[in-house]
């Protein structure tokens, strides 16, 4: 199990423990806690709708792929460290993270 903590929009954290041995990504999780993802392309990088900001840990991560980046620069806010949660992989890297959700409510 990793542990990272969610920043909603309200700006309240939360820490979040997640298995590191099941393939799951960040999306997949933040919906399963019920946080207001919509994700609407369910994964696929189509929709951006699961826009998230990486506040600390984002070294670990890597860079986002080209598919990513053309859904992020899409966006009305933007920033170097936006994600989209369905892209990242839930693993390691994530421990000790702290995410913002940045996509809209739901």
């Amino acid at each position: 199990m990793i542990t990272f903590t969610v920043e909603d929009h309200d700006g309240n954290r939360q820490s979040v423990e997640a298995p590191d041995d099941m393939g799951l990504n960040l999306m997949e999780i933040l919906k399963a806690s019920e946080y207001p993802v919509l994700a609407t392309c369910g994964g696929m990088a189509l929709c951006a709708t699961c826009h998230v900001e990486i506040l600390e840990g984002k070294d670990e991560l890597g860079h986002a792929s080209d598919a990513e980046l053309d859904q992020l620069e899409n966006l009305p806010e933007y920033y170097p460290t936006s994600r989209l949660a369905c892209q990242v992989r839930i693993g390691p890297i994530l421990e000790g993270a702290v995410v913002k959700l940045r996509g809209e409510d739901n």
